[in-house]
């Protein structure tokens, strides 16, 4: 399912389809991950009852279909998530992958974390009962991030059940840059906002914590004017952060390069809660 790829990825794709007829390029003009998991349910053969999703940037393992098809299977589940393990290649993006390993930066969530097989609410998707998923009217394409989440808000309403399957882990490779990893959290920010308001749902401790780190050093910078020692919350903050990526620097063999997942986390923090923030004002603003 191609969005309007401007690199190789048709060219690579038309050999494989060459070799192996079943391989099919689609045009996603929705281009969206969610437009192009809805057409693929559309379009798929009659007969298949199984969806699997795999998104670029990342490597999946052999026994990734096989072991996901036998979870849905197995466990009588609705939908089969996976853990994603961060790597990076380059020295920015191996640190941007270490702050998005670290409880740190990823608060705690599922898929990110190490664990035993078992039922969850929510994770990094890899296959669906088609049927299920078609009923459910597949992902809210009004999303630009943060579809899987709402559509296992949707799947858990509807008696739908989720089972993590730690055993086809995906590799995933983050963003390359910071200005990048902003953008991203930011629209991670602002579809965790979009999903809580369209749901009614309260956030958990992790989703709403950023945005109140936000609003703290925010605060406290303006306070500041008047009181020069509230400048020491947000440096107390900063310095928590950096002496993170320093340890984790250290744990990593020394990797130099792993001091920088100190400025990821804050990045991944303050970027979050302001996509937050702006979802809500800009919701004010149209009210």
């Amino acid at each position: 399912m191609d969005g309007g790829s401007t690199d190789e990825t048709a060219a690579i794709v038309g050999r494989m389809s060459a070799q192996v007829p079943a391989i099919r390029l689609c045009a996603n003009p929705g281009r969206l991950q969610s437009a192009a998991v809805n057409l693929a349910a559309e379009i798929a053969d009659p007969r298949a009852r199984i969806l699997m999703r795999a998104d670029a940037h990342a490597l999946y393992p052999a026994n990734f279909v096989g072991d996901c098809m036998a979870a849905l299977r197995d466990q009588d589940a609705s939908s089969v998530v996976v853990p994603m393990i961060n790597r990076g290649v380059t020295p920015i993006q191996r640190a941007i992958a270490a702050a998005q390993s670290g409880r740190l930066g990823n608060g705690g969530s599922a898929h990110r974390t190490a664990g035993a097989s078992c039922f969850v609410d929510h994770g990094h998707h890899a296959a669906f009962d088609r049927a299920v998923f078609q009923r459910l009217g597949g992902y809210d394409t009004r999303f630009t991030h943060n579809e899987d989440a709402e559509f296992d808000v949707r799947l858990g309403q509807s008696g739908g059940r989720i089972w993590m399957c730690r055993s086809a882990p995906v590799v995933y490779f983050p963003r390359s840059s910071l200005s990048a990893l902003a953008r991203q959290y930011f629209k991670h920010g602002r579809g965790r906002a979009q999903n809580l308001a369209s749901h009614g749902s309260r956030p958990k401790l992790r989703q709403i914590a950023p945005v109140g780190l936000l609003i703290l050093c925010a605060a406290s910078i303006l306070l500041a004017f008047w009181n020069r020692w509230f400048v020491l919350i947000p440096c107390i903050y900063a310095g928590v952060c950096l002496l993170w990526g320093a340890w984790t620097a250290i744990k990593a063999r020394r990797d130099p390069a792993l001091f920088a997942a100190g400025p990821a986390v804050m990045v991944m923090h303050m970027s979050w809660g302001f996509g937050f923030l702006t979802f809500h004002a800009r919701r004010w603003v149209s009210s």
